[in-house]
């Protein structure tokens, strides 16, 4: 517990200053986070990453590098595109590797690309729209995580999704929903946002349903490859996707709902 929390202590000190800050270092920042999942979930099946994550590697870069950043000839790419090349360039793996890589293969690592690069686009989309509004969603699922752990230990009796995550209770889940709807009322009553306290309370319920979701995902994918963490990067956390899955799956959601 001492060395999680030292670490947890060490890694917010890193990643709230870059937050604050914005800007390229913001960006590069969440391109290297992408990098390190994108990273986690290939190696999570055993792919061969030498060719597959090095041509993941290459849309990634285009889908998280501020165009601006880019070479010419991409930028005439759009964001939305990328997945589109991004999967043909895969599903061509195929046929050059003669079936070294499977479709299914292809289709996992599209995915990730998906999964693991949208979250990290979107924090950088919600950054360029202001400091409050990025950290608004990031107290969110850090109040919602705390409220359902310490919920879940003091009253929790009946397993939430048991198959998936045997310790999560459904008292857990409800807490943490309760407990994150404090940060609404932080942020409207001292002006960080110019929004009604309704949609802010709204928007909190289902960032912290949908985070709670995204955290329960990643447990299913850790279960289903057999492991306990997809990385080692963070002592006594794992990886990068165990710290930042339920942040890379609410910030699309998010950010359509709150712009």
């Amino acid at each position: 517990m001492k060395q999680r929390i030292l670490t947890g202590l060490i890694a917010a000190a890193l990643f709230i200053p870059l937050v604050i800050l914005g800007g390229n270092a913001f960006n590069i920042a969440m391109t290297l986070l992408g990098l390190v999942g994108l990273y986690e979930l290939l190696k999570m099946r055993k792919l061969p990453l030498i060719s597959i994550f090095s041509l993941t590697i290459i849309f990634l870069y285009l889908w998280l590098v501020p165009k601006q950043h880019i070479i010419q000839a991409f930028n005439l790419v759009e964001k939305s595109d990328i997945v589109l090349f991004g999967g043909l360039a895969l599903l061509s793996l195929t046929v050059v590797t003669k079936n070294k890589y499977t479709f299914d293969d292809v289709g996992f690592a599209l995915v990730s690309l998906l999964y693991v690069t949208a979250g990290f686009y979107f924090m950088q989309m919600t950054r360029a729209e202001g400091l409050a509004v990025t950290l608004f969603p990031f107290f969110i699922i850090w109040f919602t995580d705390s409220g359902a752990y310490f919920s879940g230990m003091a009253l929790g009796k009946h397993k939430l999704w048991p198959e998936i995550s045997p310790k999560k209770t459904i008292e857990g889940f409800i807490g943490g929903i309760i407990i994150a709807c404090i940060i609404p009322c932080i942020f409207f009553f001292n002006g960080f946002i110019n929004e009604n306290l309704t949609k802010l309370l709204l928007i909190t319920i289902v960032i912290s349903i949908a985070g709670q979701f995204g955290d329960l995902i990643q447990s299913a994918f850790k279960r289903h490859y057999g492991i306990k963490d997809s990385g080692n990067i963070l002592p006594g956390h794992g990886g990068i996707l165990d710290r930042f899955d339920s942040l890379i799956f609410i910030m699309p959601i998010y950010f359509y709902i709150m712009f």
